[in-house]
């Protein structure tokens, strides 16, 4: 079909191009506005002062035009690493290249190494990878449950509309859209950690099960899954409403329409009706609600990673922007959007099945 064929290629095109556009304007911001070159300043003199107590406490004595060479050439050696020597636009226009190259280059951070269970200096594709695999137990996984449970549930509900499990359903997605994901995990590590002692309440100690899985792969997944358990169910709870309210208004307008009730008055089984009429025409919304929340978790959540002390991909991405740490930086919003954009594409080959007039567009 090369109708379909022009369609995807021109929406790759567009994808592609908001990709770099994305990652262009991160990192023209981050080196345009200054904020990156004072804190790497800082950042140098940091370390200067301690090489500098360094070289005072050798055992061999050292004069002071010594020690101000080796300084000096300490000091310049960090400011070419960090480029600090160069304008603004040479800097940016070199991590949008490395960047979009998969160079991700390395991080210098402690703080960014740290999050990762690693020591700077480590390669920034290193860091992502080893927190990665932590955003998703935690985040994908419980976006996943959440979906199955709403997918298996919000049809039935929203076909009984009116009845008293639908307006439970409405009080509970209105109660919980009100609630941070954050202040109810406070709240639980506070009830189920502190005070009752069920479930730690730090998530840190899940860097060594990952990183030792494969040595006893059954007791370190017990121990992960006990970890990751109080988070999973915090998300799960805070987020089920949106989706069982989300997903109930999509199938409830298509209850409501005349084919539907066409279909009532014929006598066909309810079960018949909701696979054939109802969820055929709810499919591409709902695949989309779906396809992009998995997406969108791979990027963790800053500020719920903090408060479980959750060393993933959010807690990752606080350290590079508290660091100032560019190329952490850039290169995870380069994976989050790729994967943003790699969602969207799929997205839309799916679209072509579920929806043919997409072929028009």
């Amino acid at each position: 079909m090369p109708g379909v064929g022009r369609v995807l290629l021109r929406r790759a095109i567009a994808l592609g191009i908001a990709l770099v556009l994305i990652v262009s304007l991160t990192a023209i911001i981050m080196e345009g506005t200054g904020y990156s070159i004072k804190v790497l300043k800082a950042i140098i003199d940091s370390n200067v002062r301690a090489y500098y107590q360094q070289l005072r406490q050798r055992p061999q004595a050292i004069n002071q035009t010594e020690l101000e060479r080796l300084v000096n050439e300490y000091r310049s050696r960090l400011e070419e690493i960090y480029g600090i020597n160069k304008p603004w636009y040479v800097r940016a226009g070199r991590l949008i290249w490395t960047i979009l190259s998969f160079d991700f280059s390395y991080t210098y951070s402690d703080e960014v190494a740290g999050v990762a269970g690693l020591q700077a200096p480590v390669p920034v594709s290193n860091v992502i990878m080893a927190c990665l695999p932590r955003t998703i137990v935690m985040l994908t996984i419980a976006q996943i449950i959440v979906v199955m449970i709403a997918l298996l549930f919000a049809p039935s509900i929203a076909y009984k509309h009116g009845s008293l499990l639908d307006r439970a359903v409405v009080t509970y997605a209105a109660l919980f859209n009100a609630i941070p994901v954050w202040w109810l995990g406070m709240v639980f590590i506070q009830l189920f950690s502190f005070s009752l002692g069920i479930f730690p309440n730090t998530g840190r100690p899940i860097i060594a099960y990952i990183n030792r899985f494969w040595q006893d792969p059954f007791i370190n997944l017990m121990k992960i899954a006990y970890h990751a358990s109080l988070p999973i169910i915090t998300i799960v709870i805070a987020f089920l409403g949106s989706w069982f309210y989300s997903i109930r208004a999509m199938v409830l307008r298509v209850v409501r329409e005349d084919f539907v009730m066409v279909a009532k008055a014929k006598g066909l089984p309810d079960r018949l009706i909701s696979r054939r009429y109802i969820l055929r025409v709810v499919a591409p919304p709902v695949t989309t609600s779906v396809i992009l929340s998995l997406a969108y978790s791979i990027g963790g959540f800053i500020i719920t990673e903090s408060v479980f002390d959750w060393p993933g991909m959010g807690s990752l991405y606080y350290a590079a922007i508290v660091s100032a740490d560019v190329a952490t930086v850039l290169a995870l919003t380069y994976v989050t959007t790729a994967v943003y954009v790699t969602a969207r594409f799929i997205l839309e080959v799916l679209y072509i099945y579920l929806d043919p007039r997409v072929r028009l567009g």
